[in-house]
């Protein structure tokens, strides 16, 4: 965020998919918030449409995904396809959670920009969404 006009960077948190374990996506929303980015949390169980929906009408510039229940290889590339099909390429898509290690290379070739697992500290994702979305807009 740069020069006199400074704009708050919007991300949509979500939870895709029948996963209940929100936690992980909660304490993410909150350092994303103290970091000073606008954050809309969507809640659980949400379909892939109704991320995108949201995303479009918060007019957000990234979408951070959430994910324990294994079905990360379907929902997020769902997420980030919607979001191109939409006119929203620029969209920035991130996720975590329960994320095989061989499967971040598969997510990334399908759109997802990072993805963090387990364990990653809150300031490696802030500075993360600070240099690849704060610092597009």
């Amino acid at each position: 965020m740069q020069g006199g006009t400074q704009m708050a960077v919007r991300v949509v948190v979500a939870k895709p998919g029948l996963d209940g374990h929100d936690r992980g996506a909660k304490v993410v929303a909150r350092a994303l918030r103290d970091a000073g980015f606008e954050v809309i949390y969507t809640g659980l169980h949400q379909t892939p449409e109704q991320i995108v929906a949201a995303a479009l009408q918060e007019d957000a510039q990234a979408v951070g995904l959430s994910i324990h229940s294994g079905a990360h290889l379907t929902l997020f590339p769902k997420v980030a396809q919607l979001l191109r099909d939409g006119g929203a390429d620029d969209v920035v898509v991130f996720g975590g959670g329960i994320i095989p290690a061989e499967d971040i290379a598969t997510l990334k070739a399908q759109g997802i920009a990072e993805i963090f697992t387990p364990g990653t500290p809150m300031k490696t994702i802030t500075d993360w969404v600070t240099a690849n979305v704060a610092e597009r807009v």
